[in-house]
């Protein structure tokens, strides 16, 4: 009897998961936030412990996943609205090798050190950080990198608005600043807040506008 309330309640968390992991939409593993890790372990261990505890009810187990779905889909809509909220959980991308450059400086506040530098390169098949142009760490921890081309370096557009909100620490990369991007955004006529997502590239200011979206 035993073994057939193990074989009923595991099959029935695999459904309820699956259907779960639906509902919070598809991302590859390497690409889930901090929140949808925490709720994704928290899962697997509530499910664990209710397949376990054979004498408690298994509704005990499902009720905090759902306050737990509940949750994790809050803070994708609010990360989704609001640029501050999405940093807070989520972080923001850090440059890493700049035009060739080590930003020794980033490694430190982020905790990355050489070797893990160097790992993720070979990993992308790169033999030196000589052959780097750029190299970002995406929030993910996976490390996006711009070889240089044809021995030069190249003018890669990183983001300087999203969502209304000024990035400063690529502003500063630009060697720019805000009252710079502020009266670029004069001369196009744009406010700052009507900005969905802008970029600087050749000397260019490219302005995506919230209205745009609508189009």
């Amino acid at each position: 009897m035993d073994y057939l309330v193990v074989l009923y309640r595991t099959l029935l968390f695999y459904v309820i998961i699956t259907v779960i992991y639906r509902f919070m939409g598809k991302r590859e593993v390497g690409q889930l936030g901090i929140v949808d890790l925490i709720v994704s372990i928290l899962i697997a261990e509530l499910a664990a412990i209710s397949i376990d505890n054979r004498d408690e009810s298994v509704f005990l187990s499902i009720i905090p996943i759902i306050l737990l779905v509940v949750v994790q889909m809050t803070m994708s809509f609010l990360s989704l609205k609001l640029s501050k909220v999405r940093d807070c959980f989520d972080g923001t991308p850090s440059v890493m090798i700049n035009r060739g450059v080590i930003n020794f400086k980033e490694m430190v506040r982020q905790r990355y050190n050489i070797d893990d530098l160097l790992t993720q390169l070979r990993g992308q098949h790169i033999k030196s950080i000589e052959e780097v142009d750029y190299a970002v760490l995406e929030t993910s921890g996976t490390l996006s990198v711009f070889r240089k081309e044809d021995g030069r370096f190249g003018d890669y557009p990183l983001p300087i608005i999203l969502d209304g909100e000024i990035q400063e620490d690529t502003v500063r990369q630009i060697k720019k600043d805000s009252k710079w991007l502020r009266r670029m955004l004069e001369r196009e006529n744009v406010q700052l807040e009507d900005v969905f997502y802008a970029f600087y590239k050749e000397k260019n200011l490219f302005i995506i506008k919230q209205s745009d979206l609508d189009k």
